[in-house]
């Protein structure tokens, strides 16, 4: 079954109001800590009790950190800071619907990570896309030469630079 929300003017300005203060909260913070907070919601919501259209962007969360966290891919800081203040209004405790509260805690996040995922959908792709060639390029590497790893290296880099060349910044466009 497919559901279709239209939200108007006030209902995006209640998610702008909660994304703010996620974003206030999460500008004294490192990073690290932001990425912690995140994962320190996957691991203690109740996620699995939660509808399919949330899991579903549970998992989004869960690929934006995994993206974060590879040492290879090296986000230029305006895509960083678009993931971070995602992650930030998914790990704060105080958002606009209590996550305890059993089917629709977990409501309000699904929408606005389904809302600010526009902005960030060809970055994930662009890293998916660098960490397949990465493991197919990977297994080549079992023995090589240092010569052989470095030409590696160079390739992935270059593999990186041609994906990130082709994004545009995010733009925030998703709550304007």
């Amino acid at each position: 079954m497919r559901v279709t929300l239209h939200l108007d003017e006030q209902d995006l300005v209640r998610f702008r109001g909660a994304l703010a203060r996620a974003e206030e909260r999460a500008a004294c913070a490192e990073a690290c800590d932001i990425i912690e907070g995140a994962k320190h919601a996957l691991d203690h919501l109740p996620i699995a009790s939660a509808p399919g259209y949330v899991r579903a962007r549970i998992a989004d969360v869960q690929r934006l950190i995994i993206m974060l966290e590879d040492e290879d891919w090296l986000l230029p800081p305006a895509f960083q800071s678009a993931v971070l203040r995602t992650l930030a209004y998914f790990g704060d405790p105080e958002d606009l619907v209590p996550d305890e509260i059993g089917v629709i805690g977990l409501l309000d996040d699904a929408i606005l990570l389904d809302l600010l995922m526009r902005d960030l959908r060809g970055m994930l792709r662009a890293y998916e896309a660098f960490a397949a060639y990465r493991e197919k390029r990977a297994v080549e590497q079992e023995g090589a030469s240092i010569e052989a790893r470095l030409r590696y290296s160079q390739e992935l880099a270059a593999c990186r630079k041609r994906l990130l060349a082709r994004l545009r910044p995010p733009a925030r466009r998703a709550l304007a």
